[in-house]
């Protein structure tokens, strides 16, 4: 299958890459044409523009920061829908809404093609390896087709039902991340402020029922210092404010969540919409003057298991 990549930032890049390493012929796309500068030394092809992309691809692929920027290159006079016919398939491995995407995939359904949502979830450091995971939405013959790339480009596969189901999980997702992220927080700040050591802090919380993947990764970042995960407080808010619009429209009288939205609002406030999402620690930081920091942990996350080919997760068991 010839795949095109739109969108080569910080979770698109790494993807892509697993692409190239993985032998499927690429072409990319970005903005920023020196973005795809290494992908090209690589031996991708460049994309012209989306609608030559899916005239000369099977499937072509976007990974980008809003659902405003997926729908311009889907809906542009140059967009995926111009060049658009049967056979072929658009995969969004953005983080958007479910409405949008089914309203977009409609556009692309009616022309002929196929949709399929399939975020990623895991982490930029997996992304990066081929390890992550990825839902997918959509018909059961389009995940077959599809399935020899999704294996190439993350490990644990999971088909999540029709159109739009993976995004509804991969905002849910991101919600409980940021929910571990922000307990976490107040977890490291309330044990420096009680005299314990952030280190044995740190180990407590690893081996005990309060641990998960966010204290266990973005944790040591955080003990670190550089706060770098590559995701940003405007992706956090977006994401957690998706979820939210969820529970709305589903009649689910939140209470956490919207607290959550107003801390990273706080957040964006004080510090800027691009500041690193676990400085929303610095908030708890300044209100107490500590600082959480200690000796011995990584400045950036990274992937130590080896390569592994991609599979289908089933309900009951692996495949």
């Amino acid at each position: 299958m010839k795949i095109g990549f739109i969108g080569l930032g910080n979770v698109g890049g790494k993807l892509a890459g697993s692409l190239i390493r993985n032998g499927h012929d690429v072409t990319v796309r970005d903005l920023d044409r020196a973005a795809a500068q290494p992908f090209l030394d690589r031996g991708a092809a460049w994309g012209g523009s989306p609608k030559a992309m899916i005239e000369d691809c099977e499937a072509v692929i976007t990974c980008l920061p809003s659902p405003a920027a997926s729908a311009a290159v889907v809906e542009a006079s140059d967009g995926l829908l111009a060049g658009m016919a049967p056979g072929k398939i658009w995969m969004e491995m953005s983080t958007t809404d479910e409405a949008e995407v089914k309203r977009l995939g409609a556009m692309v359904e009616a022309a002929g093609g196929a949709a399929v949502d399939c975020p990623v979830s895991g982490g930029c450091h997996r992304a990066d390896t081929g390890n992550i995971s990825i839902f997918a939405g959509c018909e059961r013959e389009t995940f077959d087709r599809i399935f020899p790339v999704l294996k190439s480009l993350g490990r644990r596969i999971l088909h999540t039902g029709p159109l739009g189901s993976a995004s509804v999980l991969k905002v849910m997702t991101n919600y409980l991340a940021t929910a571990n992220l922000l307990t976490v927080c107040e977890a490291m700040v309330t044990m420096k402020a009680a005299g314990m050591d952030l280190a044995t802090t740190y180990e407590a919380i690893r081996i005990s029922s309060g641990t998960s993947f966010v204290a266990e990764t973005e944790g040591q970042i955080i003990l670190n210092g550089s706060r770098d995960i590559s995701f940003t407080m405007d992706l956090v808010k977006k994401d957690i404010g998706l979820f939210q619009a969820i529970a709305e429209r589903a009649g689910v009288p939140l209470e956490i969540s919207p607290k959550m939205v107003e801390i990273f609002d706080d957040g964006i406030a004080r510090f800027g919409e691009r500041e690193l999402s676990p400085n929303i620690i610095r908030r708890l930081e300044e209100a107490t003057g500590l600082s959480i920091l200690a000796d011995g942990f990584p400045a950036e996350m990274t992937d130590e298991e080896p390569e592994e080919e991609g599979y289908e997760v089933v309900r009951g068991g692996r495949a």
